[in-house]
């Protein structure tokens, strides 16, 4: 009856995390890694590492790539590899439709033995328990210069995660993405960012962020995002040469949390290459 999946604010420097439809989009070989400290202070908040790759192939007609991830909430500790392939439609001189899927798995690990508990003999939560959980998943991409919109299921797989010997059970639920937006260049030295994603996941509520980023020159960018119920977002982010790109996002909790934890920290490094072999010919994007 609550969130399972890590929450990420700076997820739009990496949609790979929410879409396997994005492999490619950058055309060049793009590795990104994002670094989350939520509700500081709190004991036993989430920690989130996220690392992905992935690059463009066959004239950018098709996409590869890796997503990487470790999630510390607790307890547990859950990690994941999935491999990631997308296919694209060039529909027009403009726009593009992306088809992707995702497979691979996560281990859950939960040391109760670092609990202190008022029933020793609970069986459920007793020693060290381990859970490995293969998944599939997949997704849709549509993007022009200007606007993007995107649908996906990343975990499809509802495996069981929990469960002891009373029928105490817990399962991976459904996770379902909707991501739009629009990038609007309002002249040569400045341009809007502004974007949506819809979080709806199986015996939670809906939740949502809207976001809102200005752009100078391409190089330096200052946002501001709200996530329904549960606080404002500011976000810094920096295209260091055309190699390196870095962002920080610092959120501030709205709810009751925010009377225990000093918000959360994000930080993010992108690391982008052409590979003469690969993307000879090919034009590749800039940062955004």
């Amino acid at each position: 009856m609550a969130q399972q999946r890590p929450l990420q604010s700076l997820y739009m420097f990496d949609p790979l995390l929410v879409n396997p439809a994005y492999a490619g989009n950058h055309v060049q070989l793009s590795a990104t890694s994002i670094y989350r400290n939520q509700w500081v202070n709190l004991d036993g908040a989430p920690k989130t590492f996220t690392a992905t790759v992935h690059s463009g192939f066959w004239k950018s007609k098709m996409g590869l790539g890796l997503i990487a991830s470790h999630d510390k909430i607790g307890i547990h500790n859950d990690t994941g590899l999935y491999g990631v392939y997308s296919y694209k439609i060039k529909l027009s001189d403009k726009a593009i439709l992306s088809f992707g899927v995702q497979g691979g798995f996560n281990n859950l690990r939960s040391d109760f033995t670092l609990l202190n508990l008022k029933a020793a003999s609970d069986p459920n939560l007793a020693g060290i328990q381990s859970r490995f959980s293969p998944n599939v998943g997949g997704g849709v991409y549509f993007h022009t210069r200007e606007v993007f919109a995107g649908f996906s299921v990343p975990q499809l797989i509802e495996n069981k995660i929990f469960g002891g010997e009373t029928p105490i059970t817990v399962a991976q639920q459904r996770y379902y993405y909707f991501n739009a937006g629009i990038n609007k260049k309002l002249s040569n030295a400045f341009r809007v960012v502004s974007s949506t994603l819809v979080r709806m996941q199986e015996d939670a509520p809906l939740t949502f962020d809207i976001n809102l980023m200005g752009v100078l020159y391409d190089v330096v960018g200052l946002g501001v995002s709200y996530r329904l119920k549960e606080g404002i977002v500011g976000m810094f982010e920096l295209q260091i040469n055309e190699n390196f790109h870095v962002g920080y996002g610092y959120d501030y909790t709205t709810s009751a949390l925010n009377n225990f934890s000093n918000g959360s920290h994000e930080l993010m490094i992108n690391y982008r290459v052409k590979i003469t072999k690969i993307h000879r010919g090919l034009p590749c994007p800039t940062y955004w």
